[in-house]
């Protein structure tokens, strides 16, 4: 069985045979955030990451390119968007599918009853509470809204 990381680096393979290079620079780039990480980690760049610290990484990428986007689209800078958008397509194959708003207020709400919170002062233990159990299920700023939305 093929671990992630293997997968991104046979996929570097398929993508220079297909000629696509956005999946190219995708793929490169995954791979190379993922030696990085092995090399913070004091672990040898040959070595491979297990699917979890894969999923970290390419987690860590998307949200990288979510943010240009914002930035780029804040600056007028269409083409960039445009380019931005496609390479957070190929990252988004990897990466789990995340949970609805409405999926996360049920769960919310339930958490919310559970804690006992009904003080807005402490919204912010809820926001923990949830990110922790919903860790690589939900989006963060999605959760902030649903959270936000309880008060």
């Amino acid at each position: 069985m093929q671990t992630l990381h293997e997968k991104i680096k046979a996929g570097i393979k398929e993508a220079l045979l297909a000629k696509d290079q956005i999946k190219l620079d995708v793929y490169r780039g995954i791979s190379a955030a993922c030696t990085n990480e092995l090399v913070a980690k004091g672990r040898k760049p040959q070595e491979m990451l297990s699917d979890e610290e894969t999923l970290a990484v390419i987690t860590r990428l998307a949200k990288q390119r979510k943010d240009s986007i914002e930035q780029f689209h804040a600056g007028g800078r269409e083409d960039l968007v445009t380019e931005e958008t496609a390479q957070l397509k190929v990252l988004e194959v990897f990466l789990p599918t995340m949970m609805s708003q409405d999926e996360i207020r049920t769960f919310a709400q339930a958490k919310q009853s559970e804690l006992g919170i009904t003080d807005p002062m402490k919204k912010g233990m809820l926001m923990s509470a949830l990110m922790k159990d919903l860790k690589g299920k939900a989006d963060g700023t999605d959760v902030k809204v649903v959270v936000d939305s309880l008060f």
